[in-house]
């Protein structure tokens, strides 16, 4: 039942995604899908950690800049070509992962928060006093647009395309290891780590492997982002946007793969058609939020399975009426 569940959520979310390009011809709207799209690629990640095993990490955006600074300053100043500097930046963002994951998973809740926020905010500074290499605070310009065989990814349409596939990619994924036994282990361990360990589960290993796996997902969404814009500053990998990367996978539901789709799409979209209201931007979008954890505790996609079983409980008992 569950497996037909995903599958089904998998062919919708196929249809819409490559669909949308037919129905939104505005390259504003399409540029708005593309930035959701490779934030979402992110926020799947975090939710396999935060959601699935239950870990708290406030320095993913470290991923992020880590890999995308790599890849623009491989192939801007030493002539790489994009998909090899991208290679280089993902590889990269997974040994430092492994190098932080290994002491910092040992500690529990509050105290891993803020060892990876630690990092994070550590990562930040050396953006900000490298200036040789990154730009400084004035960031770094010129990224090549990403390309495969010479042909280059100009057109939106085409880059929307190049995300949405890449995003597809990690959702496949996401959704194996959590059908798998690694995602029962993880499962196992957000219940309890003790009695996961009395099972047999291999905390340690479970808990680097979904650390290292989210980080690998995050580069990739760094390099998609730096050859997308063709520019890269510290203020977009702040500590800020490791907590928003938070707030979308809560918003959009932890404990479930489509969560961190549906609430990175949520919070990209919404500032931008906020923006008409520039003097109330803020205080609705803090409302927004508010009003969706009062009445979505579990975020976008339980709102959504609630509404859906009272719609079907309705239509099962008018047809016992009948």
């Amino acid at each position: 039942m569950e497996g037909r569940k995903s599958l089904f959520a998998f062919i919708v979310f196929v249809v819409i995604a490559y669909g949308f390009p037919w129905v939104l011809t505005n390259d504003y709207y399409l540029s708005i899908l593309i930035l959701s799209g490779i934030t979402a690629i992110g926020v799947v990640g975090l939710n396999l950690l935060l959601g699935y095993a239950g870990q708290i990490s406030i320095g993913h955006a470290a991923f992020f800049a880590i890999s995308a600074y790599t890849s623009a300053i491989l192939t801007t100043n030493y002539g790489l070509p994009v998909f090899a500097g991208m290679a280089v930046g993902i590889v990269l963002s997974a040994v430092v992962a492994v190098v932080i994951g290994i002491p910092a998973l040992k500690l529990k809740a509050l105290s891993l928060a803020m060892a990876t926020l630690g990092f994070g905010l550590i990562v930040y500074i050396c953006l900000n006093e490298a200036i040789t290499f990154t730009g400084g605070p004035s960031g770094f310009v010129g990224i090549p647009r990403f390309n495969i065989l010479g042909h280059y990814f100009y057109s939106d349409l085409h880059y929307y395309y190049l995300v949405t596939g890449v995003l597809t990619l990690v959702i496949i994924i996401s959704l194996n290891i959590i059908n798998s036994r690694a995602g029962r282990a993880l499962k196992a361990i957000h219940s309890s780590e003790n009695a996961a360990r009395v099972m047999g589960v291999n905390v340690a290993r479970f808990k680097l492997f979904v650390f290292v796996l989210s980080a690998l997902f995050a580069a990739t969404a760094g390099g998609l982002y730096a050859h997308y814009l063709s520019f890269v500053a510290p203020s977009s990998f702040d500590y800020h946007f490791s907590i928003k990367l938070i707030v979308m996978a809560v918003l959009g539901g932890m404990s479930s793969v489509w969560g961190g789709v549906l609430g990175a799409l949520f919070l990209t979209s919404m500032p931008e058609f906020l923006r008409m209201y520039e003097e109330l931007e803020t205080i609705l979008y803090g409302l927004i939020l508010i009003l969706c954890m009062m009445f979505m505790p579990t975020g976008i996609v339980g709102g959504f399975s609630k509404l859906a079983g009272l719609f079907m409980g309705r239509h099962s008992k008018g047809g016992k009426d009948v």
